[in-house]
């Protein structure tokens, strides 16, 4: 029962959006117009504008971004894995179509080319029409490479053309969301990244909610843990998500738990890296933070 407050409440916020959290949850959520809504190729692509968020990109139901609070997610996703290699000169970025992650990788001045592969482009189309506080111009950065293509396919064929990167970012749907991406996760293709990794190489991918979807969560866990032989778990509170997001990091090498405050926030001086979010103390709380479970209860 909905007490009379909550009742006036409700009715003072329409229109709403409802944001899917889980399969049993959703958060509501009042907005100011829809900018932006087609079916693509591959998925209902929505851009919209919220109150207490700002403007949103939202995939087959599920908020991806919005300007309030992307920096939470894409520095938390791009910045660990990116600090624990010494000098990341080569980066891949898998998804991540409205130019977020792209533009986090381009902050650090060692990297010479960031190549970033989504096979949605007319995601990429409306996020450089709709969203230019998201990517910032990185998709004209003269180190960055834009390919609209199937992750899967270029990852095939830059193990047939040998190449290298140091560090790999997933930026995806969620492995229980959009069907595109859920190959992605599987062990077999993280193994055929870990092929295109150089020596020292860095993976990152966002894993999606422990919480709310913990047997989707551990078959990414183990799937990258049967890759690389350090894997480390991470989290972060997402206002527009409803939820913690988490991510995974994997090395055979580096480990972004070695790394204290001070050598975190050297590196990113050293390379030039501002951040509203991240910094070296936000990195040792992002490594230390337990991961959320949900309890059992008899």
């Amino acid at each position: 029962m909905i007490p009379q407050k909550g009742k006036e409440l409700l009715s003072a916020v329409r229109p709403v959006w409802v944001e899917t959290v889980s399969w049993h949850s959703s958060l509501a959520m009042q907005i100011e117009g829809i900018r932006y809504m087609k079916r693509t190729k591959y998925q209902e692509l929505a851009i919209i504008d919220t109150v207490d968020f700002g403007r949103a990109l939202v995939l087959d139901g599920f908020i991806q971004s919005t300007y309030a609070d992307e920096p939470y997610y894409h520095e938390s996703l791009v910045h660990p894995a990116m600090v624990a290699h010494p000098s990341p000169r080569r980066v891949l970025i898998l998804g991540g179509g409205e130019g977020a992650a792209l533009r986090e990788a381009l902050k650090h001045k060692t990297v010479s080319e960031a190549v970033m592969v989504d096979i949605d482009g007319e995601v990429v189309e409306a996020a450089k029409e709709y969203l230019p506080a998201m990517h910032q111009g990185a998709f004209k950065d003269p180190r960055a490479k834009v390919l609209i293509m199937d992750g899967a396919k270029y990852v095939e064929e830059a193990l047939a053309r040998g190449e290298k990167f140091d560090v790999v970012v997933m930026d995806l749907t969620d492995p229980y969301g959009p069907e595109i991406a859920q190959g992605l996760y599987s062990a077999q293709f993280i193994g055929k990244v870990k092929g295109v990794m150089a020596d020292g190489g860095v993976f990152v991918t966002q894993a999606g909610s422990s919480f709310f979807f913990e047997e989707e969560y551990d078959a990414v866990l183990r799937n990258v843990s049967a890759n690389f032989r350090i894997v480390v778990e991470y989290t972060v509170w997402i206002p527009s998500f409803g939820y913690a997001v988490n991510f995974i990091a994997a090395s055979d090498s580096a480990d972004p738990r070695a790394l204290t405050a001070e050598e975190v926030d050297k590196t990113l001086a050293e390379r030039g890296v501002s951040t509203a979010f991240y910094s070296g103390r936000a990195h040792v709380a992002l490594m230390n933070m337990p991961i959320y479970r949900r309890f059992k209860r008899a």
